[in-house]
């Protein structure tokens, strides 16, 4: 997807309203490193280094339609718990305050607690209520979803079996909303999808689709013969879409008509919740009215997002549009400014990622120069390049250079894969675009002195790391230019 499309479909959802009804769970992350293995038992020990907690299930759906540039209004069910005091107090922290939680005093929240390891998770701890909610309850959410429709542009059944979506409740809400003229749309969980009948989009994922119709779900083929099966069960439903993980999303209308939305390959790094943050892009699409093979490729870019961050993250306009050029179109949206680099390295730290930073001039780029960029980028999870401005390079390194101009120099560096994004100073130094930046670790060429380097100081003081790279023997860029011009190889690049 180019990027006019993306800005194009972002502005049309953004400021509608999804009226989103779910289950509500609380979810814990605790993060550490493993670097020993138990005496008690062969079981790795995890060194906590902190905890996150945030709202999972229909809560993250909330929070990514938010942060998508939509409103939500969040009904749904918690217990009369801690948990249910905490997920309900950030519940509407995330609406807005338009979040109504239907307390039931005998019913567990639903919980989860992810232990990760060096940004890997170990494994989890499920709390799950195991049983529906009561009639009174069930009633309860009817009456705030039937109050509400006629603000919504679309109704989002957020169901993650944790009993609040029964078949007798989500039947009623299905009739409502199709009564008032709202599109519904729905994750489904468990066997029966027959209750889910009359929604506008069902969105199961592959394994979800193969249980539900006993059919493999692999190939297009197979992809295609499960979705035909289910639709003849469905008779009101105007469309079927399975996510399929890396071979993308295929979309079943009423009509007939299939239509495949391939994923272009990227690096996954948590898939937790990215389910969501593609039903947030749907439904809003579908609030807007957008054709949903559109919508589809909405929901596929932004899901692509989310799975290159930690956690149940949300994902914002501003990361579809930098992402939405992929590999198919000029670089140019990894050169950022400095005030944006350094927004979207807060992002990265918050989501749990280690920042890498590393400078030069990359006059003449040369593998000299990818040796030290792999190097820095085996050592974080994003890596951030300072690139010397025209006049700094030739402040620095005398009248004649730069041989390239400070864009073309950036836009290589912007085309490598180990380089996430790029960001050109004006200074003799990068010392404060390290400051703005705030980055984990800081890589420099094994021809420098750390404790010398600038910027080197803040980065311990914050915690950080100062590395120095190998160098391959014998490869600098003044060296290349003077072999050019005739002269004795010699200095740095």
């Amino acid at each position: 997807m180019q990027r006019e499309r993306a800005a194009r479909l972002i502005g049309a959802i953004t400021g509608r309203r999804a009226l989103v009804v779910g289950d509500l769970i609380l979810d814990r992350f605790v993060y550490g490193r493993t670097d020993r293995i138990s005496r008690e038992a062969p079981v790795p020990i995890l060194s906590e280094t902190r905890r996150t907690v945030m709202l999972g299930g229909a809560g993250n759906l909330a929070r990514n339609i938010v942060s998508l540039g939509g409103a939500a209004s969040l009904i749904t069910v918690v217990g009369d718990d801690g948990e249910g005091g905490e997920a309900a107090a950030l519940a509407r922290e995330a609406c807005g305050g338009d979040a109504l939680l239907v307390t039931e005093a005998s019913r567990a929240t639903p919980a989860k607690i992810r232990y990760v390891a060096q940004n890997q998770q170990m494994f989890c701890v499920d709390r799950d209520p195991r049983t529906p909610v009561s009639g009174a309850s069930a009633e309860a959410v009817f009456r705030a979803v039937a109050s509400r429709l006629d603000q919504a542009g679309v109704l989002v059944l957020s169901d993650y079996g944790r009993g609040l979506l029964t078949a007798q409740l989500t039947t009623r809400l299905i009739a409502a909303a199709r009564e008032a003229g709202v599109p519904v749309s729905v994750d489904p969980r468990g066997l029966g999808y027959e209750r889910y009948d009359g929604a506008a989009v069902i969105k199961p994922n592959a394994a979800e689709l193969s249980a539900e119709t006993g059919l493999p779900v692999g190939d297009d083929v197979e992809t295609e013969a499960a979705l035909r099966a289910l639709q003849v069960r469905l008779p009101n439903t105007r469309a079927l879409l399975v996510t399929r993980g890396a071979s993308g999303m295929t979309l079943l209308m009423d009509d007939g008509a299939l239509h495949h939305q391939r994923s272009r390959p990227r690096s996954v790094f948590d898939v937790s919740g990215a389910g969501d943050t593609a039903l947030a892009a749907l439904s809003l699409a579908l609030a807007a009215g957008v054709e949903l093979t559109e919508a589809m490729a909405l929901a596929d870019l932004a899901a692509g997002v989310a799975v290159g961050k930690a956690g149940t993250a949300v994902v914002t306009p501003d990361e579809l549009i930098e992402d939405a050029s992929g590999g198919s179109a000029a670089p140019d949206w990894r050169i950022l400014d400095q005030d944006s680099a350094a927004r979207l390295s807060a992002r990265w730290r918050a989501d749990g990622l280690r920042v890498g930073f590393t400078n030069g001039c990359f006059d003449l780029l040369h593998p000299g120069h990818l040796s030290v960029l792999r190097h820095a980028a085996s050592v974080c999870d994003r890596l951030v390049v300072g690139l010397n401005s025209d006049a700094s390079v030739s402040r620095l390194k005398g009248p004649g250079r730069p041989v390239n101009d400070a864009f073309s120099r950036a836009l290589m560096l912007a085309s490598l894969e180990m380089v996430d994004r790029v960001v050109v100073f004006e200074d003799d130094t990068p010392e404060a675009l390290i400051r703005a930046l705030d980055p984990h670790v800081m890589v420099k060429g094994a021809d420098y002195i750390a404790d010398d380097l600038p910027g080197a100081a803040f980065v311990k003081s914050r915690g950080g790391q100062v590395v120095l790279a190998p160098l391959a023997p014998g490869l600098s860029t003044t060296a290349i230019v003077d072999r050019l011009r005739g002269k004795t190889p010699g200095g740095h690049s």
